[in-house]
């Protein structure tokens, strides 16, 4: 019997960060989070997107792994403002539904607000259950968030 061993990995990113995030694990992270974000979810390229934003303008990626196979993705963005608006935005986090209900979005989230300087904001929707993990570890809701599309 071989037993596995979750591995934890994050990569600081921005103009003054050390480029350790490889195109392929990028691109990797990319597609488990357009997969695994299901009705949350955004199109593959604005994932893509939002990875360009956190490599030229500051953010992170946190992803676990294990055997070679990721089981939960976080992106975070840095949004260049402060007091009014956080200087942070949690902007997608995924887990596998196989590991569901175990405990890693909480390993996720703790480890990557640990490694973050400053308030963080994130959007979630009403029904998701997601929002309970959210409450407990802190997030309180200030606003409706309203937007006209166009």
């Amino acid at each position: 019997m071989t037993t596995q061993t979750l591995n934890i990995k994050t990569y600081k990113l921005g103009p003054d960060a050390p480029d350790e995030l490889s195109a392929e694990d990028t691109q990797r992270v990319a597609e488990f989070l357009h997969t695994h974000l299901d009705e949350y979810g955004d199109a593959l390229e604005d994932i893509q997107a939002c990875l360009v934003y956190a490599k030229e303008r500051g953010g992170s990626v946190t992803y676990a792994e294990e055997d070679g196979e990721i089981l939960g993705a976080v992106i975070t963005n840095r949004t260049g403002m402060s007091r009014f608006i956080p200087e942070n935005i949690l902007v997608y986090i995924a887990v596998h539904g196989k590991t569901r209900g175990r405990g890693l979005g909480k390993q996720l989230m703790e480890m990557v607000l640990d490694n973050m300087e400053g308030s963080v904001a994130l959007h979630v929707e009403a029904h998701n259950p997601a929002k309970k993990l959210y409450e407990r570890l802190g997030f309180t809701n200030k606003y409706l968030e309203m937007r006209l599309q166009r």
